[in-house]
């Protein structure tokens, strides 16, 4: 699928539709220096090579980014592809977007002795840049996707390569700060180089029944909306269907066809309060049958990610099972652009949200403690491979605390997230007060009790092999 070129123009009619005030003083120099710095330039397509930067920046725009990450994009290839320098920059344009457009370039690569060492540098570099400033990684991301989306032009062993690492390293970390449009095209194009006859069988399937899937969502919408207005008020629905990795992963995964998949149909309901959503729950739950085990209460015990919503999968009389969404908006932005939403603003973040912000990127400096423990790089591809999985589970302790795992942790993973002390003096565990063994792998919901002595002698060296997370 070829890509239109998009112009400053372009860009500029973007940021007048946003919702976010935009310096457009600082955008112009940015765009005016990059266009200058790049003439007689081509990418690989055979285009103007501006055309890549001002897409980034269109990219931003999208997600609601700030006018610094905007102007950062414009010129993060300037201080690598031309003779300008990074002093220039801040000459220019000031510390902070000089500061955005170095973390971006120092993302570039450097040539290592093996593809893990390579990519193992690439994640801690990346890591340490995400530490310092989240946005360095999001305009990164921006970079990766409009690489990808043009990815025709490369070399097919080049595409494969990129593919991969978008699935190991970029998608998951898209996925953990929570930015689901980006994570799912990402997941889509790189499926497209992976596995093409899946890709095309899946995009077959999805295009033979399209009208027939319209007219079921458009029915379904206004069935759940006619009744949920008569109550609530401002409710908005829409309708989606599941990506098509995200359909890849159920069917050759799970070895189901198509038809065996719930989810690919899903009405979104968002409302004003949290509130709404449990009588949005009560109603849908009233005028279709809820599947078993398939309510998830995400408001809650939110995802890592900062995700949250209520999701139900329920069936109707025409006996097609589909997922519904409930959610406010505030959550919604959240869901769709996840830590892009909330990003580093001093101004107008409360002490409040800037600590439950600074919460969110815990894991990022843990993940650079572990590393430099191990003094191993290659070992951070293993952690993120494992710590930033796409699937997680909540347990309880006996207070109630919420500890979320990746999806297949152990009740010793358990015993470490909550302290190394609790896990090095366990001796067994208890879920819903039943004795379990070591390796039993804990589910969502379950209660997990540790067991303890002071007599224990440290962690056991088998331990590894049952192990999930890198404590």
């Amino acid at each position: 699928m070829a890509w239109p070129l998009e112009t400053y123009n372009d860009l500029v009619e973007l940021i007048g539709k946003s919702e976010h005030e935009y310096d457009m003083d600082l955008i112009g120099r940015a765009y005016r220096l990059a266009e200058s710095s790049h003439r007689g330039q081509k990418r690989l397509s055979g285009a103007p090579y501006i055309s890549h930067p001002v897409a980034v920046a269109c990219i931003l725009v999208q997600l609601g980014m700030d006018s610094e990450s905007v102007a950062a994009g414009l010129l993060h290839d300037v201080v690598e592809d031309t003779p300008i320098s990074l002093e220039q920059i801040r000459k220019e344009f000031g510390d902070e977007v000089a500061e955005l457009t170095d973390g971006v370039t120092k993302l570039g690569r450097i040539p290592y002795s093996s593809r893990e060492v390579q990519q193992a540098e690439n994640l801690r570099k990346m890591l340490i840049a995400m530490s310092e400033d989240i946005r360095v990684i999001i305009i990164k991301l921006a970079d990766r996707l409009h690489n990808m989306r043009t990815i025709e032009f490369m070399p097919p062993q080049k595409q494969r390569d990129k593919a991969l690492e978008n699935m190991e390293v970029y998608a998951p970390i898209a996925h953990r700060l929570g930015i689901r449009a980006v994570k799912e095209e990402l997941e889509d194009l790189s499926l497209r180089i992976l596995d093409p006859v899946a890709y095309h069988e899946i995009e077959n399937g999805l295009e033979l029944r399209a009208g027939e899937r319209a007219a079921f969502i458009e029915r379904t919408k206004k069935k759940i909306s006619d009744r949920v207005s008569q109550t609530i008020p401002n409710v908005y629905l829409e309708g989606r269907v599941k990506s098509i990795y995200g359909i890849y992963r159920k069917m050759f995964l799970q070895n189901r066809s198509m038809d065996e998949i719930y989810d690919i149909y899903a009405v979104r309901v968002i409302v004003d309060t949290v509130n709404d959503c449990y009588n949005v729950l009560g109603i849908v739950h009233d005028m279709f049958r809820p599947l078993p085990n398939r309510f998830k209460d995400y408001i809650s015990t939110p995802k890592p990610n900062m995700y949250q919503s209520l999701h139900t999968t329920v069936i109707g009389k025409e006996g097609i099972p589909f997922e519904v969404q409930i959610r406010t908006w505030e959550m919604h932005h959240t869901a769709e652009y996840g830590i892009a939403a909330h990003w580093k603003y001093k101004l107008g973040m409360t002490s409040n949200k800037e600590d439950s912000f600074e919460k969110r990127l815990a894991w990022i400096r843990q993940m650079l403690d572990n590393e430099r423990d191990s003094g191993d790089a290659t070992d951070l591809v293993r952690m993120i491979k494992s710590d930033l999985v796409p699937e997680e589970v909540f347990v309880f302790t006996p207070r109630g605390d919420v500890i979320s795992l990746p999806a297949g942790a152990t009740v010793i993973d358990f015993a470490y997230a909550i302290h190394s002390a609790v896990g090095n003096r366990m001796v067994g565990a208890k879920v819903d007060k039943r004795i379990v063994p070591l390796d039993y792998k804990v589910k969502t919901g379950e209660i997990i009790e540790i067991l303890t002595s002071k007599e224990a002698r440290g962690p056991s060296r088998d331990w590894l092999k049952i192990v999930r997370t890198s404590e």
